[in-house]
C-alpha cells in the first residue's frame, strides 16, 4: 500500500490559532506601551511619552511579523486570499489615495452645510509647526498608522478571517476590533483621541468609523495589495488631521460617505479577494517570500 505525506493541519484551524497569535501580541505590545505612557504623563509629543505611544503603534506590525517567521519556519502555505504585491500596483495607489482623501474633503463640505465648521488647514499648519516641518508632519503620518498597522491589519489578518468569511464580515469585524484597540488613545493626552473625549458624540463616531473605515482600507487591498491599503490609510489620516475633522456633523457625514466609497471601489474592481488562476496559491505548498507576501 503506498504511503503518502502527512497532511497539514486543518487551514481554518491554523488560521485560527495565527489569528489568535497576532491578535494578543497586537493588543499586548499596544496596550501596555500605550498603559505606560498614560502613567509616566504628559503630551504624546513630548518625552517621555512620546517613546511609549510611539512603541505602542507598532503592535500590529511586531504581530505580523512573528506570524510570517512562524509561517516560513512551519513552511506553511500563504493565505490563498493574501494579494501578492504586482509593480502595477504601484499606479492603482495614487487613485485609490485621491479618492480615501477626497472622502475625508466632501466630508467636510457637507459638514458645513450642515452646520459644522468650516474647511480649513490651520490644524495642518500646527501640526507640521509642532513636529518639525512639512516633511516630518507626513514622514510621521506615513510611519505612525499606515506603516505601523497594515501589515497586521490588512496584510495579517484580513486574508486569514477571509478563509472562513464573506468581505462584509471581515471588514464589519476588523472595525470593531480596531476600534477597541484606539481606545487607550483616548487617555494620552495630546492624541487626537483624547482630543474627541471617549464619551462624547465625537468620541463615539470615532469608534463607529472605524468600521468603514476598514471596510475601505480592505477594498484598497483586495483591489491592489498592501502598498493600496497603506496609502488609503495615510490618505485618510492626513486629510483628517489636516482639515481638522473633530465635529461630529463632519464625522457623521465621513461615515457615510467612506460607506458608499466603499461599495464604489467594490463594484468596480475585479477583485473578489480570491486569487486568480495565475496566481492562485495551492494551500499545502509554501510559497517563497520574494513572491508573495504575509
Amino acid at each position: 500500500m503506498p504511503t503518502s505525506s502527512a497532511s497539514p493541519a486543518p487551514v481554518p484551524g491554523r488560521y485560527r490559532n495565527d489569528l489568535t497569535l497576532f491578535l494578543g501580541i497586537a493588543f499586548a505590545t499596544s496596550w501596555l506601551a500605550w498603559g505606560v505612557a498614560v502613567a509616566v504623563g504628559g503630551e504624546s509629543t513630548e518625552p517621555p511619552a512620546n517613546l511609549s505611544y510611539t512603541l505602542g503603534a507598532f503592535g500590529p506590525l511586531i504581530g505580523a511579523l512573528v506570524i510570517r517567521i512562524r509561517r516560513r519556519r512551519r513552511g506553511e502555505a500563504v493565505p490563498r486570499h493574501v494579494v501578492a504585491f504586482r509593480r502595477r500596483h504601484l499606479l492603482w495607489a495614487p487613485v485609490l489615495m485621491i479618492l480615501g482623501s477626497a472622502t475625508v474633503v466632501l466630508a467636510a463640505l457637507f459638514g458645513y452645510a450642515a452646520g459644522g465648521p468650516a474647511l480649513s488647514l490651520d490644524s495642518a499648519r500646527e501640526m507640521a509647526e509642532t513636529m518639525g516641518g512639512p516633511v516630518a508632519f507626513l514622514g510621521g503620518m506615513l510611519v505612525s498608522g499606515p506603516l505601523s498597522e497594515e501589515a497586521g491589519w490588512r496584510g495579517t489578518a484580513y486574508p486569514r478571517l477571509r478563509a472562513t468569511m464573506s468581505r462584509f464580515q471581515v471588514g464589519l469585524l476588523l472595525g470593531v476590533v480596531w476600534a477597541v484597540w484606539h481606545l487607550p488613545l483616548f487617555f494620552i493626552d495630546g492624541t487626537p483621541q483624547h482630543e474627541l473625549g471617549l464619551a462624547s458624540a465625537s468620541g463615539v463616531l470615532f469608534a463607529v468609523s472605524n468600521v468603514p473605515m476598514a471596510m475601505l482600507v480592505a477594498a484598497a487591498y483586495d483591489r491592489a495589495g498592501i502598498v493600496a491599503a497603506i496609502g488609503m490609510h495615510f490618505a485618510v489620516n492626513v486629510s483628517l488631521v489636516s482639515l481638522g475633522v473633530t465635529a461630529p456633523e463632519t464625522q457623521a457625514m465621513l461615515i457615510g460617505i467612506q460607506s458608499i466609497a466603499v461599495v464604489l471601489v467594490l463594484a468596480t474592481g475585479r477583485g473578489t479577494g480570491r486569487p486568480s488562476p495565475r496566481t492562485a496559491v495551492p494551500e499545502t505548498a509554501y510559497v517563497p517570500e520574494s513572491t508573495a507576501r504575509t
